[in-house]
């Protein structure tokens, strides 16, 4: 018998869409980021501006609320993947062929199948209760799925570990010693950096581009992230110490937005 969604369903998955959309603008409007497109600059990018990530966000809007339908109705990958493929397909047409958000198309429509799946099993909506259903339900698909680099795809069959074990953390341990979202957002995206192996990174600049990454961001967390007093000054630094050498931790930006999506969905906050 085909499913019938009820109000309930049409309003949840609507919330869950406006809530990852809202992480991606999150991201987007966020500085000091270094190298990467804000309102403020382009960052390393002469491609790309701000309009052009608001006009793909435009385009994902549905895609979302659709992938959380889907893992609701527990959907296997193979159609969560559909959904993916097709979203990419409309953000290209809508930035003329610039890839904007190809990796958080990827982690987030994960995520909103995730908490599909978790509403429709009644869980409590945690952190651990997203990842655990992620590796449950899709882990195994995950683990063959040839999506990106061998990085990208060890991250989807691990259950997103950066996202869980990395921003998620950096991004409590802020709010939690009294500092503002936007604190918690820098050091999220500071500790996401000194983290992973972003591919993006290496295609700019190779793996010495990729070492200069880690290491400044390190540097910056090792200093206390955002609890410096001079904390932006040394984050602005960066910005265009990246800029100079054509550096873009985007990988890093699309595990931040996906970071902002877990806190949002769990506390059921706006991003």
């Amino acid at each position: 018998m085909m499913r019938t969604d009820t109000p309930v369903d049409t309003a949840l998955a609507a919330d869950i869409a406006r809530i990852a959309v809202g992480s991606l603008y999150a991201e987007l409007v966020l500085y000091p980021k270094p190298g990467l497109v804000s309102l403020v600059d382009n960052g390393s990018h002469s491609d790309m501006q701000a309009a052009t990530f608001m006009r793909s966000l435009f385009t994902l809007r549905h895609y979302f609320g659709h992938v959380f339908q889907a893992g609701r109705d527990d959907a296997p990958f193979a159609r969560l993947r559909t959904l993916g493929i097709d979203a990419e397909r409309r953000m290209m047409l809508a930035t003329s062929g610039i890839n904007t958000h190809r990796g958080a198309i990827f982690s987030l429509g994960l995520l909103c199948a995730a908490v599909g799946r978790a509403s429709s099993q009644g869980l409590q909506m945690t952190p651990a209760a997203l990842r655990a259903v992620l590796l449950i339900c899709w882990g195994e698909a995950l683990a063959g799925h040839a999506h990106g680099a061998r990085g990208a795809r060890e991250e989807g069959a691990l259950g997103l570990p950066s996202v869980f074990d990395v921003g998620v953390p950096a991004l409590q341990a802020t709010l939690a010693a009294g500092r503002s979202m936007r604190h918690a957002r820098v050091d999220a995206l500071f500790a996401l950096m000194a983290q992973i192996d972003d591919t993006n990174v290496v295609h700019r600049g190779g793996l010495a581009g990729a070492r200069t990454v880690r290491a400044g961001a390190r540097a910056f967390v090792d200093a206390g992230g955002t609890a410096q007093a001079d904390w932006m000054e040394r984050a602005v630094a960066l910005h265009h110490n990246f800029i100079g050498a054509r550096l873009s931790p985007g990988g890093a930006a699309d595990l931040l937005a996906a970071t902002c999506f877990v806190h949002s969905a769990c506390t059921r906050g706006a991003p």
